[in-house]
């Protein structure tokens, strides 16, 4: 048990005391664990090695891929699936062992870009990962090493630039299945030029800009702005993420994530099924309206950068809305201003709140900026100037993301991973 949960933990005491199979197993003996102890999830336990099993047993027989499908179909198709519909159907819930037996995991294509020679990969518009490639396309027109690693002329740039590609997120991204978005032009070099023409260097958007229509280039009416909360906080988004680089130089980049004080545990299972229905909308108007079958637009968005044609940069975070502001910080820092991996993750970050968020009741902060306070203040009364409306943080947050980087140098054949001291996070090597 480290810190942070066991901290994360005490502050949702009430909501884990709500279902009794998740005080059982977050509660032990009725108290939240203490730091260092040992935490222990038995019917998680029992679960992992069933599926274990029937891999291993399938595999001997007819290969590691048949196991992988025994191990895939145990969970999908047999007991676990049936312990977790029935309960469900027992709360009143809708989901049915046949959605559960039907459901099939799809192949689709990235989203991607070019940055300084750079090819960058990105999770689709069902997510919001397209948000950062578009935002590179915008800053691509700008020579921001010139204007100063943290400067409040580099900090002014990239967060209008964040704030276009967030205002198109929120008109134009959900489920291809289920709508038509147009992420052929809002990836064009084209629209980026378009977009790149709303940005004043004199004064900040005050609140979100408007979305833009890529075949057009013309400027779209908002549509499910909520009312802007001027005074509340922004709250945290959580989030898991991890990146590996094998000796082949194959790479893997995810972020398996889902809150454990959403949901109940499932009794007997140890698993809980997602919560991530709160990243849907309930406004039938929005793009991600909530509808059967259709996924929620998510924020967990793992990115994959390759260097001449090779593994080059697996990186990602945790942080909700603030995942992709902190990894293209992480990545201008490596590749525009020099940065070795590690210190890229523990330099100062920022971030704009100038959108509605993913989350319900998808809170909106017209204007608001936070800064870590390593930021020079003259640059956050330089930003103020410029219509910003600034805020500070602490010198390190965990509200500003908590990136993890590997950086491969194919030159002379070494893996340099970073971690960011913002949350629990570690770099290994074998």
């Amino acid at each position: 048990m480290h810190p942070m949960m066991a901290e994360f933990i005490k502050d949702n005491r009430a909501v884990y005391e709500r279902w009794p199979s998740s005080g059982k197993v977050f509660l032990p003996k009725g108290r939240v664990p203490e730091a260092g102890e040992v935490f222990v999830q038995s019917d998680l336990g029992r679960t992992l090695q069933y599926l274990a099993d029937e891999e291993r047993k399938t595999a001997r027989r007819k290969g590691r891929r048949a196991g992988l499908k025994a191990a895939r179909d145990a969970f999908y198709k047999g007991d676990i699936a049936r312990a977790v519909t029935r309960f469900i159907g027992k709360e009143g819930g809708l989901m049915r062992y046949e959605d559960f037996a039907g459901f099939r995991v799809s192949f689709e294509p990235t989203v991607r870009t070019r940055f300084d020679g750079i090819e960058l990969h990105a999770c689709g518009p069902w997510s919001q990962g397209p948000v950062l490639p578009m935002t590179l396309n915008i800053l691509k027109g700008y020579d921001l090493k010139s204007l100063g690693h943290n400067s409040p002329e580099y900090i002014h740039v990239v967060t209008e630039a964040l704030k276009l590609a967030f205002a198109d997120r929120h008109h134009h991204f959900g489920d291809p299945r289920f709508i038509q978005v147009p992420i052929t032009g809002l990836m064009s070099d084209r629209y980026a030029q378009h977009r790149r023409s709303f940005i004043s260097m004199e004064k900040a958007w005050p609140g979100m800009p408007p979305a833009g229509d890529p075949d057009a280039l013309t400027q779209l009416k908002h549509r499910c702005v909520p009312a802007s909360q001027p005074e509340d906080a922004p709250g945290p988004g959580d989030t898991s993420y991890v990146c590996v680089i094998d000796r082949h130089g194959n790479a893997f980049s995810a972020t398996p994530s889902d809150g454990s004080d959403k949901t109940p545990i499932i009794p007997g299972v140890g698993i809980l099924c997602s919560g991530r229905g709160t990243q849907s909308w309930a406004d039938p108007a929005h793009p991600c309206s909530v509808a059967p079958g259709k996924r929620p637009r998510l924020t967990p968005n793992p990115a994959l950068a390759l260097k001449n044609g090779h593994v080059y940069m697996p990186f990602g975070s945790p942080g909700g809305d603030v995942q992709c502001q902190a990894m293209l910080q992480v990545f201008l820092n490596i590749n525009t201003f020099g940065m070795d991996v590690q210190t890229a993750v523990e330099a100062p970050r920022f971030a704009t709140y100038s959108y509605p968020g993913s989350f319900e009741p998808h809170p909106y902060y017209p204007g608001r900026l936070y800064l870590e306070s390593r930021i020079e203040k003259a640059a956050g009364d330089e930003l103020a100037s410029r219509r910003h409306k600034v805020y500070w943080w602490d010198e390190s947050t965990w509200l500003a993301g908590s990136v993890c980087a590997i950086v491969a140098d194919r030159k002379h054949g070494v893996l340099h991973g970073g971690a960011d001291l913002r949350r629990p996070a570690y770099v290994l090597g074998w």
